[in-house]
């Protein structure tokens, strides 16, 4: 361990949360962490940025009136201008899927630390509900004490990868675990899963838009095949999938071809 070890530590529930605090006193026991994250709940607004934000202190740090993005760019260009490692989380729900790295706050700020060259890991809980219940997730009063696994997982990842070489080959690493009553103790290396089940309807000038794939998940039915991060969580693994930020372009003849015809007329 290294005992000079720099973490700044951010989340998208807010700084209040209890997976945030949870995180904060793990990661504390390793080095240095500055806290630099959400006065409020900024769930699901990906990486979007602003221009200008207060900034207040807080007892674990700074709380931002802002986005994830927000606490990232503040926190290594002007609060913590020099971290070994950004951790995001641990976020309440899991984060999961192709299709959900862009929308989660908990993802973009790992990915937002990437573009600064920076090694980052966003860590989420998975709460899994009996499909008898009636409530929302987001519902569920999740205590600090589930915590437990997800921040154990993170904190061993924190003080191992960067001495392991594992940011060699990934910016940065998307860590979901269940619950400790679900959870059976170990890592599975994952990739992120293609399904994708949103539907919408509209009725009286009102369009609700309704992700399925979580009603699936409490229903059992998971279609995705072994390796993916949602079906590593459902069978009590804690899932880590090592993810790069840039968008990735390949050569395309296709459209060089209608590129060319552009060019003539």
């Amino acid at each position: 361990m290294d005992d000079d070890l720099e973490i700044l530590l951010t989340n998208d529930d807010g700084i209040e949360s209890p997976g945030f605090r949870a995180l904060y006193d793990s990661l504390s026991d390793l080095g240095d962490v500055t806290a630099v994250a959400p006065a409020t709940d900024q769930s699901a607004v990906g990486r979007a940025i602003s221009s200008r934000v207060d900034i207040a202190e807080h007892e674990l740090g700074y709380a931002i009136e802002g986005t994830p993005a927000d606490c990232v760019v503040a926190g290594l260009q002007a609060i913590c201008p020099n971290p070994d490692l950004v951790v995001s989380g641990c976020n309440k729900g899991a984060n999961l899927g192709h299709y959900v790295l862009g929308r989660s706050g908990t993802v973009s700020a790992a990915v937002e630390a990437a573009f600064f060259g920076v090694p980052a890991i966003a860590a989420s809980l998975y709460v899994p509900l009996d499909p008898n219940d009636d409530r929302e997730w987001t519902d569920v009063d999740v205590p600090e004490s589930k915590y437990r696994e997800a921040t154990r997982a993170t904190t061993y990842l924190v003080k191992h990868a960067l001495g392991a070489g594992v940011f060699d080959h990934a910016d940065y690493l998307n860590l979901n675990a269940p619950v400790p009553d679900y959870c059976t103790g170990d890592i599975e290396i994952t990739r992120p899963s293609h399904m994708y089940d949103m539907d919408a309807t509209v009725d009286d000038g009102i369009a609700s838009l309704h992700d399925r794939v979580w009603e699936r998940m409490a229903a059992g039915d998971v279609p995705d095949p072994e390796g993916t991060d949602r079906r590593a969580i459902v069978d009590g693994h804690v899932s880590v999938s090592p993810l790069t930020a840039p968008h990735t372009t390949e050569h395309h003849e296709a459209l060089d071809a209608l590129a060319a015809t552009y060019n003539s007329d």
